[in-house]
This record gives structure tokens, C-alpha cells and sequence, in this order.
């Protein structure tokens, strides 16, 4: 601080001030510190509110709120700033509106039925000086009317395009809208129009080309919106494509061979049903005596004259399709041999299982022999081949009669 002056804190009802006076003064600054200081505290009152958004005839609720009241006065005003509660009277004649809470600090009422003549800034006043205010905007919902939803043609063709239209109309503010075609969501080109009193209508413009998968699946129009949920239109796709073709062996199981019976079934599905099933043989003429029954081919007594393709068309208002189907007529004996040939073979193979277990038992049984075949030999002792007798032979060995235990034999 500057030399000679003395710093003092104001702090009564407004916020706190700094004084700076000469020393000249100090008594002065004593008796005005003392007062101040006396002076009691007061807390700021902070006066809120909260925005409101409620839906066409339903009640909307508001709330004056006061933190720290001394007991000064709560009202509430409309947007034409006409009072509606005066603490907890109300001059507004409107039955509408009631008292739901009041308190030093609260004041709280609700607004039965609300219309969209309701909607505005509604204002919260705290009596202090200055008075406060705060401000809660009602906004009110209207919800859109059911969603319409239509296609294009009734019927399309699969591989063309086909555009639906789905329309909500009347809300405030406007909807959203989406597409659901089975489990799989599709990006639909949304319009907005405003109408009277920020009403708004939205269409939206879906185009997609279809497949014979498409048939029968729900396309799902689904509208979103604050005032409600769970709002959607629905309808189903119809789908016309040409037939699918399959020629099925209906007998004989197996390889078809000379001299018996054969039936082929021509199985189509489309949308419309096949209105035609016809039976041809490639390059040449079906059998004289070949009998077609609706989808069924039947043929007697085949022969090898009989090969060839067999093709089945259908066709329906869209279009044709065809299946083939290729005959071989096998000999009549063909296949007999082949169970002899496969025993042939199991005798040949066990003859040689037993021809190589014989050569191998052989094998060990002339090795065992001959491993206990063996030869004997004895070391006799030396000098004995010059003596003249079998004693004197004894008596001139070396080492005499002591290396006689010595005596060993080798057996290989």
C-alpha cells in the first residue's frame, strides 16, 4: 500500500469494498472499521429454473428454485408476462394451472392439457433488489400422425428396381425415418415440409433392386421422434422370377441298365408356378414308346439306344428354364464279374500270406538248426604223439600230471 494510508474490507450487503484513508484520520477509520465489521454477512440468493419439454395435452411441470431466500418474494409469470402464481395465489384465472409446492425456496406448478398456444418463455421472479429473474422455455411436442407407407408396382420382376414411399405427417418437431428391409438396414433420400405453425411433414424415397432371395421379406418404414416410440409401417415385398429346374432319378437305384424301367422327374419352382413342363431329348427324338405324366418322364425296357441328353424346360410368365439330364444305358451283365474278380483277388492275396509265412518259418527253423550244430575239440597235452606208450605219454607232458585238471574243452 502507499505510506501513510490503511486498507479496510466492506462487507455488508453489496459485494466487499476497499477504502484507502490518510493516517490524519485514523480515528475516523477506527469508528467506520468497527461499524463494518459489525455489519452482518449476507449470502447472495441465486434464483434457477429448468427448460420444459412436454408432449400436446400432457402436463408440463415448472420450478421456481431459490438458493439462500430471505424471505423474498416468489412469482411466476406466462410469456405475456401476466402474473399465474403470486407466491401461492394465483390471479391468473386459467384452472389449468395449480400449485404443486411452495416453499421460501420453491415454487412449483403445473400446467395441465398443454397446447401448442402453451409454448413460450416463462419467467421465475425473485422480489430483491434488484429483483431476479430466470427463464423456462416450454416447448411442446407433437407427435406425428401413423406412417404411410406405399411401393411403386404391387409386384416386381427380380433384377428390377423397385421405390417405396414412406410419409409422417403433423409433428412438431420433425420426425426421422429409416429402413429396415429384413435384418438389414437401407438408406432411404428424406423431404421435410413445414407446415402451419411449425408443423412438419417428412417423406422419405427408398429405391432398391430386388432378388428371388427378396420374396416375402418385410420392408419396414421406422419413425423416430422425442414425443414417441417404436412408430413404423410395414409391408411385403412380392417378388416374381423365373423357374428353378431339377431333374431327379426317380428309379432304378443305382446304374441304369439294359431291359429296365426308368422315371425322371423334372422338380421346377418359381413365382408364378410353372404353367408348362416340357420334355425333349437333345439332337433326336424322345423313344416311341417314352410316356411323359406331367413333370414325370417314364421309359420302359432300356436299351443302348436310349443314350443321349434328356432336358426338361418350365417356364412362367417371366421366363424359361431347363435342367439335363444324361442317360448311359449299361450292359445287363455289367457289374457280374466284377464280385468274382474282387474273390479272385482275397484267395490270391491269402495264398500269398500263407506261401510267405511258410519261406519265413523255414528260414528260422534252418537257422535254429544249425546254430546247435556243433564240433568238439580237446587240447591234449603236449609231447604225447612221441611216446611210445599211454604212460610214458602222461609222464613227458609238460608240466606232468599236475596240468592234467588244467584240461579244458571248446565247444563252438
Amino acid at each position: 500500500h502507499p505510506p501513510h494510508t490503511h486498507t479496510v474490507a466492506a462487507s455488508c450487503a453489496k459485494p466487499a469494498s476497499v477504502v484507502m484513508l490518510p493516517t490524519a484520520h485514523s480515528l475516523p477509520v477506527v469508528m467506520m472499521s468497527v461499524c463494518l465489521c459489525l455489519c452482518p454477512a449476507v449470502q447472495s440468493q441465486n434464483l434457477v429454473t429448468d427448460n420444459v419439454a412436454v408432449v400436446e395435452g400432457e402436463v408440463a411441470v415448472i420450478s421456481c428454485r431459490v438458493k439462500n431466500n430471505d424471505d423474498s418474494v416468489i412469482q411466476l409469470l406466462n410469456p405475456n408476462r401476466q402474473t399465474i402464481y403470486f407466491r401461492d395465489v394465483r390471479p391468473l384465472k386459467d384452472a389449468r394451472f395449480q400449485l404443486v409446492n411452495f416453499s421460501d425456496n420453491e415454487l412449483r406448478v403445473s400446467l395441465s392439457n398443454v397446447t401448442l398456444s402453451d409454448e413460450g418463455r416463462y419467467v421465475c421472479q425473485l422480489y430483491t433488489d434488484p429483483p431476479q429473474e430466470a427463464y423456462a422455455d416450454i416447448t411442446v411436442l407433437i407427435p406425428p400422425g401413423n406412417p404411410i407407407i406405399e411401393s411403386r408396382e404391387g409386384q416386381v420382376i427380380e433384377g428390377n428396381e423397385t421405390e417405396m414411399t414412406c410419409t409422417a405427417m403433423g409433428s412438431k418437431p420433425a420426425a426421422t425415418i429409416r429402413w429396415m428391409k429384413g435384418d438389414k438396414e437401407l438408406q432411404g433420400k428424406s423431404k421435410v415440409e413445414e407446415m402451419y405453425d411449425t408443423m412438419f411433414t417428412v417423406t422419405s424415397q427408398l429405391t432398391f433392386t430386388v432378388t428371388k432371395e427378396d420374396d416375402g421379406v418385410p420392408v419396414v418404414c421406422i419413425v423416430d421422434h422425442p414425443a414417441v416410440k417404436d412408430v413404423q409401417a410395414q409391408t411385403y415385398l412380392v417378388v416374381h422370377y423365373k423357374p428353378e429346374v431339377k431333374i431327379v432319378v426317380e428309379f432304378p437305384d443305382g446304374l441304369p441298365r439294359e431291359g429296365q424301367n426308368m422315371e425322371l422327374s423334372c422338380q421346377a419352382k418359381g413365382k408364378p408356378h410353372p404353367q408348362q413342363i416340357n420334355w425333349v431329348k437333345v439332337d433326336d427324338d424322345l423313344p416311341s414308346h417314352a410316356l411323359i405324366t406331367g413333370p414325370d418322364l417314364y421309359i420302359e425296357n432300356l436299351n443302348k439306344t436310349y443314350n443321349g441328353t434328356y432336358r426338361c424346360f418350365a417356364a412362367n410368365s417371366v421366363g424359361e428354364s431347363y435342367d439335363d439330364y444324361i442317360l448311359y444305358v449299361y450292359d445287363s451283365r455289367a457289374g457280374e464279374g466284377a464280385p468274382r474278380a474282387v474273390d479272385h483277388a482275397v484267395i490270391g492275396g491269402v495264398v500269398a500270406v500263407v506261401v510267405f509265412a511258410m519261406l519265413c518259418l523255414l528260414i528260422i527253423l534252418g537257422r535254429y538248426f544249425a546254430r546247435h550244430k556243433g564240433t568238439y575239440f580237446t587240447h591234449e597235452a603236449k609231447g604225447a604223439d612221441d611216446a611210445a606208450d599211454a604212460d610214458t605219454a602222461i609222464i613227458n607232458a609238460e608240466g606232468g600230471h599236475n596240468n592234467s585238471d588244467e584240461k579244458k574243452e571248446y565247444y563252438i
